[in-house]
């Protein structure tokens, strides 16, 4: 049935259905639909309608077919800001998306804003006419497109992330974080030997730790920035704080959640000075159990403000560090001791301990784009255990008073994609176990220790990620898959974190003794925020990949002509990725591979020809031919075409 005579039948409404666009740069777009279809939906070119990437709409699935339909209207417009380049000459004036998903914008010439050829803009839709593009008017020039700050300020806007502080904010914020540091019934840690570990680079510190002996026993103290005496609830702080959601980190500068007089100042965990805590003090048996907790409100005051290479050099005895900090040397020893043991009991338990590097890209002194080798040493694993072992207890804790919690939940690998990763598996010669609809954090955790020592074993990690689904808080506790805990939340970083902020609120209800006030003032927000806070997080993680890219992509354009090995870290049907040792990742089109006839397996992650395979894991050879900043992506070419490349 075509789709006029479609649109003009009477069964019409018993086949509509709402959902959002997802555009395409060649005119055609799909629909991701509310309801649970079991697919999305192709929408042809001529049946978009006026209809943009990120629109929600009113659609028609197509008789006759499974998953086509077109749509009938725009329910409601999406993005209607939008950053891209100006593409001008006498007569006219559009604005090309950086999103190519999403339509040009045509601007009438009077209202360009002055913007020139070339310039990064933000541009605001004010007209969506039929069957034209829609029209708009330049707001804000950014700069010259191609230069790095430009680019990076474009990705920014785009994501519409804030940079700055209403002054209502800054002002309350200088009020708050003047006030003196007293104990008023306070738990009295300042005597304690606490010490924040952290990076070289950190921008604000907010958690700190103690170890002490009980004999054979180790007291834990970890020691949280105590966020929720400054910002309370409803404050003009507070609205904004969760507006944002989370802080977001750049290699070059940071858009914190909180004004720098609280996340930098009166809220950091520096060095040498009082500050108000939440103190989660915990005993652990030499073998990592966990025999009982105490939560307390705290004041604190850090002895030593380390990083992670010293405190990895003082495990490692190096005598000049072990110099500097003498009183550490035997402290150091015994945390290490205690993660260790901490490790070794949640892999008992099943955690899935996943090794796929990330970049840490950062700009030296002297303006230079830094991109060293991912390398995780045992004082982060020690920071790593301790939060851990603090956000289990706190949820615990929540749990068991009845108190509202945003639980940091993690569930198991949706059936579909268990099932591709089994038989991906099986293309191996892994036998995996376990059962599909109802997979174990052990199960995974058998399948890495059977590949351990097999050249695939980085392939297995990536897909094995890529089968697990994302992380997110949740007012109900369903349990998180990847760490094999029954009870999880996040309490250590209140700075940069609004669920944080939220969790240390209902415990400071319940150490007051106010289980229903918790209830009743938080109790039906946890909802809402479990899902605004899900959000925002999949939206600074998103704008953060983007500013990383276009860093890596800076940094490899001074590499042009230069070859590297690499591994094929992707496999699709318009070509491989491959991945350097420094996790950057760069595209070999299919027309630069060696002439074939390909086929694209995507269950198995192979590109198949009659004489050259490439999938996922293979070790290459590549060379750097060319850096798309349109799409924020480096082109490789392959160097040794002989080199075998079947894993």
């Amino acid at each position: 049935m075509s789709y006029q005579k479609f649109k003009n039948s009477k069964n019409r409404r018993d086949k509509t259905f709402t959902g959002t666009v997802q555009g395409s740069e060649r005119g055609f777009a799909f629909i991701l639909p509310d309801s649970d279809f079991g697919h999305d939906f192709f929408v042809p070119r001529r049946a978009v309608n006026g209809a943009n990437h990120g629109d929600k709409v009113l659609a028609a699935h197509v008789q006759g077919t499974t998953d086509e339909a077109y749509i009938i209207k725009v329910l409601e417009r999406a993005n209607p800001r939008i950053v891209g380049t100006v593409v001008k000459d006498r007569r006219s004036c559009y604005v090309f998306p950086d999103n190519v998903k999403q339509p040009k914008i045509f601007i009438p010439l009077a209202s360009t804003f002055g913007a020139k050829d070339g310039d990064k803009v933000v541009c605001e839709i004010t007209s969506y006419p039929k069957g034209k593009a829609p029209g708009g008017a330049i707001i804000e020039i950014i700069g010259e497109e191609g230069n790095l700050d430009v680019e990076e300020l474009s990705i920014i806007r785009s994501y519409g992330l804030e940079e700055e502080f209403p002054e209502a904010v800054l002002k309350e914020a200088r009020k708050v974080a003047a006030e003196k540091v007293v104990l008023d019934g306070r738990k009295d840690f300042r005597d304690k030997l606490i010490i924040t570990i952290d990076g070289e680079d950190t921008r604000d510190i907010d958690d700190g730790v103690s170890l002490e002996r009980d004999g054979e026993n180790f007291i834990l103290g970890v020691h949280i920035a105590d966020v929720s005496h400054y910002v309370k609830p409803a404050s003009v702080i507070d609205r904004n704080a969760y507006g944002r959601g989370t802080s977001v980190y750049f290699p070059d500068r940071v858009l914190p959640m909180l004004p720098k007089d609280l996340s930098n100042e009166a809220c950091s965990l520096n060095e040498g000075e009082d500050r108000y805590a939440t103190s989660c003090v915990m005993t652990f048996t030499p073998d990592g159990e966990r025999k009982s907790f105490k939560i307390y409100n705290s004041v604190i005051n850090s002895k030593h403000r380390t990083t992670y290479n010293e405190v990895a050099s003082i495990c490692e005895k190096d005598p000049d560090i072990c110099l500097k900090y003498p009183d550490l040397c035997g402290v150091a020893e015994d945390m290490q001791t205690l993660c260790l043991a901490l490790e070794k009991r949640r892999e008992k338990a099943g955690c899935v301990n996943l090794e796929v590097s990330e970049a840490h890209i950062y700009v030296n002194d002297d303006g230079e784009i830094i991109i060293p080798t991912a390398q995780r040493n045992i004082a982060q694993r020690i920071i790593e255990q301790f939060m851990i072992s603090a956000n289990e207890a706190v949820a615990e804790f929540l749990q068991k008073h009845g108190a509202p919690c945003l639980y940091r939940i993690h569930e198991k690998p949706a059936e579909d994609k268990a099932n591709a990763f089994f038989a991906f598996l099986k293309d191996l010669g892994i036998r995996a176990r376990g059962d599909i609809s109802d997979l174990k954090p052990a199960d995974f955790q058998r399948i890495l220790a059977s590949a351990e020592d097999k050249p695939f074993y980085p392939v297995i990690n990536k897909v094995m990620l890529r089968t697990m689904q994302k992380a997110r808080y949740c007012e109900e506790n369903l349990g998180h898959f990847g760490l094999a805990s029954e009870c999880y939340c996040h309490f250590t970083s209140p700075i940069r974190r609004y669920p944080d902020l939220f969790v240390h609120r209902n415990l400071k209800e319940i150490l007051a003794g106010n289980a229903k006030n918790a209830v009743n003032v938080y109790g039906k927000f946890a909802h809402d925020a479990g899902v605004e806070c899900s959000a925002r997080e999949r939206v600074a993680d998103e704008c953060e990949r983007k500013v990383d890219d276009l860093y890596k992509l800076a940094y490899m354009n001074g590499k042009i002509g230069e070859e590297f090995d690499a591994v094929i870290s992707g496999v699709t049907g318009f070509g491989i990725f491959c991945e350097l040792e420094n996790t950057i990742e760069g595209l070999v089109p299919i027309e630069d591979l060696p002439r074939d006839e390909y086929e694209y397996y995507e269950d198995k992650y192979l590109l198949k020809g009659a004489k050259h395979s490439y999938k996922l894991g293979a070790k290459v050879r590549v060379m750097v031919a060319d850096c798309d900043l349109g799409r924020l992506r480096v082109l490789f070419k392959l160097v040794d075409l002989k080199r075998p490349v079947n894993v």
